[in-house]
């Protein structure tokens, strides 16, 4: 493994030297996180917050960055992560980097931003300098220090006060296949400031020949006070695709951020999700739904810490196993000394399709506070057979009675996605699938 360190390293440094035009800030950025991964090195299974999802394919593999596919990437390989509906602005990044012939800036409202960081760090203003990689820490997270290391582009939005964006923002990742297997290290910043209001959609995607490649993207949300962000993961990989995720938020006073998680592919995935409420009265929506068949593993962590008094959360996330699937969720509330009259709810189901599926399941509750209302619970199960009895009387086949089901347990989350058009996809997606599923 030390080998596969080293040629990370190597890797790192030659884009570092590429990039000297940077400003010193972001080569600092680059350096430490060089230096924090080299110390941290992968995770392994005897680490705690990765007990049930061995990295091995990862650890063991030897990625290269990938080409800049934009000067070949065309129109066409968009349609399948597209959907209906008004958008205000479409970046496309394609092996991690901005392809500008197929992104559609449209038309923002004055003073919004939204650019490649690729051209924005050489001309970096005071929203930017201030948040990159101040949010998301990789002082003990070693797949956040790596991305932090081949920080070079991404998307980087900004939503000066009192500005509504009414329509969404759609930002699409999007892996080409090549010969060898090839990694990409996409960098979100989002920043929203007082009184502000915006809908984001970051989609992760492979191209019909993409195979066996790796993303690590990394998300950084700061949303000043009273600001309302709606934020969408749609994670469509490949299905032989590994796929490591980290969005972090921070919400000022009367803040509030909704995340929504949807992951659809990938060989092996994991979303982290930490949202700190670091102002009074702030607020966090955290939906999930996560499907899985053959031998594939999803894998979800998500921490809500409540740092101020009078904050809010909701988290529900549900995961539909098939075959020999593998998933895991892990959801922690803290709620600090201070943070009096917290109300905390959490909630993960987990549908097991076979016998043989398998999920891991671990809610905590870390309350250091006396005046509060938390909840948390957990259920897994498989189908029911008396549902399907009922519904087989009513002249549905067995196959279409348990898709019935399947889709009525999904819309618990999908009916907490306001952006309908999008919902509408995933709904599309997951019918389209079902067929495929099989006890």
């Amino acid at each position: 493994m030390l080998a596969v360190i080293d040629s990370y390293l190597a890797e790192a440094e030659r884009i570092g030297a590429e990039r000297r035009r940077d400003p010193a800030w972001v080569a600092r950025i680059r350096r430490e996180g060089l230096e924090r991964f080299h110390a941290l090195g992968f995770p392994t299974t005897r680490d705690e917050e990765w007990r049930f999802t061995s990295v091995a394919p990862i650890a063991e593999g030897r990625f290269a960055l990938a080409e800049d596919g934009a000067l070949s990437a065309r129109r066409d390989d968009l349609a399948p992560f597209e959907w209906r509906g008004d958008l205000a602005a479409t970046l496309v990044f394609v092996n991690g980097r901005y392809a500008e012939a197929i992104s559609n800036a449209g038309r923002l409202p004055r003073g919004v931003r939204v650019e490649s960081l690729a051209a924005a760090l050489p001309r970096p203003t005071t929203e930017l300098e201030a948040h990159l990689n101040r949010v998301a820490i990789g002082d003990r997270q070693a797949f956040t220090a790596l991305n932090a290391a081949f920080l070079v582009d991404g998307a980087f939005v900004h939503v000066p006060a009192s500005t509504i964006v009414e329509a969404p923002i759609h930002l699409l990742f999007l892996s080409t296949g090549e010969a060898q297997p090839t990694m990409a290290h996409p960098r979100v910043l989002v920043v929203l400031d007082t009184n502000s209001q915006a809908t984001i959609v970051e989609t992760y995607g492979g191209g019909a020949g993409a195979h066996g490649y790796f993303t690590n993207a990394v998300t950084e949300v700061v949303t000043g006070e009273n600001a309302i962000l709606n934020h969408y993961k749609v994670q469509r990989e490949n299905p032989s695709a590994f796929h490591v995720g980290a969005m972090n938020l921070r919400a000022a006073k009367n803040a509030h951020v909704a995340c929504h998680s949807i992951s659809l592919g990938g060989a092996l995935v994991r979303n982290d999700v930490m949202a700190v409420l670091d102002g009074e009265g702030a607020g966090c929506t955290l939906n999930g739904l996560y499907l899985s068949d053959g031998t594939r593993l999803v894998d979800n962590h998500t921490t809500i810490d409540h740092a101020q008094p009078h904050c809010g959360s909701r988290e529900i996330y549900k995961g539909i196993l098939a075959g020999r699937a593998r998933a895991v969720f892990n959801g922690k509330i803290v709620v600090r000394p201070d943070a009096q009259k917290t109300d905390a709810k959490q909630t993960n189901k987990a549908l097991l399709l076979s016998e043989e599926a398998q999920i891991h399941t671990k809610p905590q509750l870390e309350i250091f506070a006396n005046d509060v209302k938390c909840t948390h619970g957990a259920a897994i199960g498989q189908m029911d057979d008396e549902a399907i009895f009922y519904l087989r009387s009513r002249g549905l086949s067995e196959h279409e009675a348990r898709h019935v089901l399947i889709r009525a347990f999904a819309g618990d989350v999908l009916n907490q996605m306001p952006l309908e058009p999008l919902r509408l996809c995933i709904d599309a997606e997951l019918v389209r699938r079902l067929p495929e599923w099989r006890a």
